[in-house]
């Protein structure tokens, strides 16, 4: 709940949208300043942080929140059922198009669409969004009549399209197209006061839903889900929340309740030997690399350089392939971290 001194403009758009950080306040005042435009927004940020509901918040604060609100996740379709879910398809269009049906598109008439995960729509299908997005008009899969529609377009990403752009593998005129209204929404991690509201939040929820009576979350759990790093980012959040609720035997959510490894310890693996002691698992593998490693002169350089490998691909996944980020935790300029990449082989963790 915000602060009785925050602005209007600061406070939460939508129901179920927790959070009266700086970072968030930004996003709030963004959104009402941008949601009575008509160009297209794109929301940047890391899977699990909200993209969703300021994309829906964006279309219920316009004047075209009495039309449809769309949403399309484009990183769940193939290219081909991809172009045929937005712009429809006539029937006989190909083999299992047995009728005409209506896309996304049209059904977003009057409204908005969302096109969630744009990053995984292939080369050939951004010809014909660039199109939409200036024309505002296309044809369906397999048919010559062209369809002009008025549609919002907000869409999201995880990755950096401007890194994609220079890569090849995002058309630079789409991307800057879309990148009129850029709204980034930050990640949990850098807006950790946020966190133990979201957690009552959850609670309460939660508690509903499974017919529990949790009214406390202890000072030891909250410290620990402070000081966790998030990568899942809210949605982590949620489901770990969820889980202790499930399994809360009182009144209270106590820190055991929590997964190994938001209280600091490793997590689980079946079929291995868990340890404690970063020491003795620190001891453990050089002994196994020095077993492992018979030349004299290329044990140091083989055994660091396995451990080198481990961090940056553990790194690399940690911020969803980002280079930049990834440079900047491991405390390397990104020219180095680029070098490195190469040099093990992680080409296909990176963006």
């Amino acid at each position: 709940m915000a602060a009785v001194d925050t602005p209007p403009e600061e406070r939460p758009i939508l129901d179920g949208m927790i959070g009266d950080s700086a970072a968030m306040r930004e996003v709030y005042r963004l959104t009402r300043r941008i949601a009575s435009s008509s160009a297209t927004v794109l929301l940047l940020g890391e899977t699990g942080t909200g993209k969703e509901l300021v994309a829906r918040a964006i279309h219920e604060l316009s004047p075209r929140a009495t039309g449809p609100f769309i949403r399309v996740n484009c990183g769940a379709l193939s290219e081909s059922l991809l172009e045929s879910e937005l712009f429809g398809h006539v029937k006989g269009a190909f083999t299992s198009a047995h009728e005409n049906r209506t896309g996304r598109f049209e059904a977003a008439h009057g409204g908005t669409i969302f096109l969630d995960e744009i990053n995984s729509v292939s080369y050939t299908l951004q010809v014909k969004l660039l199109r939409v997005l200036q024309e505002h008009e296309f044809e369906r899969v397999g048919d010559t009549r062209t369809v002009t529609v008025d549609v919002r377009i907000v869409a999201a990403t995880n990755r950096d399209l401007a890194d994609l752009a220079e890569k090849g593998t995002f058309r630079e005129d789409l991307y800057y197209r879309l990148n009129v209204l850029p709204v980034y929404l930050p990640p949990l991690r850098e807006r950790r006061e946020d966190i133990p509201e979201l957690v009552r939040f959850f609670a309460e929820k939660y508690s509903a839903e499974n017919d529990r009576h949790v009214t406390e979350v202890t000072q030891e759990a909250l410290n620990y889900l402070t000081a966790y790093s998030w990568p899942g980012n809210v949605r982590e959040l949620e489901n770990y929340i969820e889980r202790a609720i499930v399994l809360a035997t009182d009144s209270s959510l106590t820190a055991d309740l929590l997964p190994s490894h938001v209280r600091g310890e490793a997590p689980l693996r079946l079929g291995r030997v868990t340890r404690d002691d970063l020491d003795a698992v620190c001891t453990e593998l050089v002994t196994m690399g020095l077993s492992d490693v018979s030349d004299d002169g290329v044990v140091h350089g083989q055994i660091m350089g396995m451990v080198e490998r481990e961090l940056i691909l553990q790194v690399l996944r940690s911020c969803q392939g980002t280079q930049t980020k990834t440079a900047a935790r491991l405390g390397i300029n990104r020219n180095t971290l680029h070098k490195k990449i190469e040099e093990y082989g992680l080409d296909g963790e990176a963006r």
